[in-house]
């Protein structure tokens, strides 16, 4: 197989802090190899679409702790689900990613993004597609890997957020509820819970009732705590809720995803109608989360990761992912990968919770 020439890179999905990082690290390994780099706007949607962008090292020149994407995101799905048999089928839109690949001359791509984005890429192997992933999420919930570019980010805003609304809690003995997000597994509400020093961590791992909630905060009132900390993830579920998630509203994206949210603003109503002496107050981070620039470790782990893609496509060795594990970055299947979607919170942070007293 000849070496590849020219690189295509798309960011799907969400954003998170360090995606630049590794399209900068993609650009200037890549050069330094001879190979060319261009860029799809808009993740998936910029090859179905043919709008392609140069990238040269003069336009990833200073985007390092920049965060969010320089070429822009989406959640377009090439694919379609078949409402009869619940399988995927493709459609036109992959005839129309085989024509730009050939037409532009891109010899393999690189996609960075969650589970949807990369199991675009997995999806279009058997189409001819060379491709290899970057895992990036806030939710970090992608099998495979230890982490996923742009949890860490996300995490210090959580735990500085808490920081912060610690004064204010104690101050006008209130219930502060902060919301965050966390559709499928609750990363960010446990490590962030714990590192704010947060009460209650809910999660959707371990489905929760109000009065459970409402027990462990008048606990913290007969010891004399006159105000409590409630971290909740957007995908929490609730027993009165039928241990499902709360949907904010009845659409779903291009991936069957339906938005979630307001599960913080049902928990501060019910612990009123419960009786809950203290007054429950919501904060939801939302997007705040995913904004800003990308920590230290976020920036390394980019870069790691977008030199070690450049690497796996040199090689030739395509349809898998970059990973940490440990401190070693590794490549993985992606179908090994996505089978381990969505990661759970493991069992031992959860103990470390309850060992803390954190319900």
């Amino acid at each position: 197989m000849p070496e590849p020439k020219r690189i295509g890179v798309l960011t799907g999905g969400g954003d998170s802090p360090g995606i630049n990082a590794a399209l900068r690290a993609i650009v200037r390994r890549a050069r330094g190899l001879g190979m060319e780099v261009v860029g799809f706007r808009d993740g998936w949607r910029g090859v179905v679409e043919d709008d392609l962008v140069p990238l040269g090292p003069a336009d990833v020149a200073g985007i390092l702790p920049v965060g969010g994407t320089i070429l822009g995101t989406s959640r377009t799905n090439p694919f379609q689900k078949d409402p009869a048999t619940g399988s995927w089928t493709p459609t036109s839109k992959v005839d129309r990613i085989l024509e730009t690949l050939k037409r532009r001359g891109v010899d393999a791509l690189v996609a960075i993004g969650g589970d949807d984005t990369l199991g675009v890429a997995h999806r279009l192997a058997p189409h001819g597609v060379r491709a290899v992933g970057i895992p990036q999420t806030i939710d970090n919930d992608i099998g495979g890997t230890d982490y996923a570019i742009g949890f860490h980010s996300a995490l210090a805003v959580v735990t500085e957020a808490l920081d912060r609304l610690h004064t204010t809690a104690h101050a006008h003995h209130r219930a502060l509820i902060v919301e965050v997000m966390g559709r499928d597994a609750g990363w960010i509400a446990i490590l962030g819970g714990l590192a704010g020093g947060a009460d209650v961590i809910l999660v959707p791992e371990e489905p929760f009732s109000v009065a459970d909630v409402k027990r462990a905060l008048e606990r913290r009132l007969e010891a004399g705590r006159r105000f409590s900390i409630i971290v909740v993830a957007e995908g929490a579920r609730a027993v009165e809720l039928g241990s499902k998630p709360l949907a904010a509203e009845t659409r779903v994206d291009a991936f069957g995803h339906p938005q979630l949210g307001g599960i913080g603003y049902w928990l501060a109503a019910e612990l009123e109608k419960a009786g809950l002496p203290l007054t429950p107050r919501v904060t939801v981070l939302a997007y705040l989360q995913r904004g800003g620039v990308a920590t230290p470790f976020d920036r390394l782990l980019a870069t790691r990761f977008g030199i070690a893609a450049v690497e796996l496509v040199r090689e030739g060795k395509y349809d898998a992912m970059t990973a940490l594990h440990g401190t070693a970055v590794v490549a993985v299947p992606l179908a090994e990968a996505l089978a381990g979607c969505p990661k759970p919170v493991p069992q031992e942070f959860l103990e470390l919770a309850r060992n803390l007293g954190v319900r």
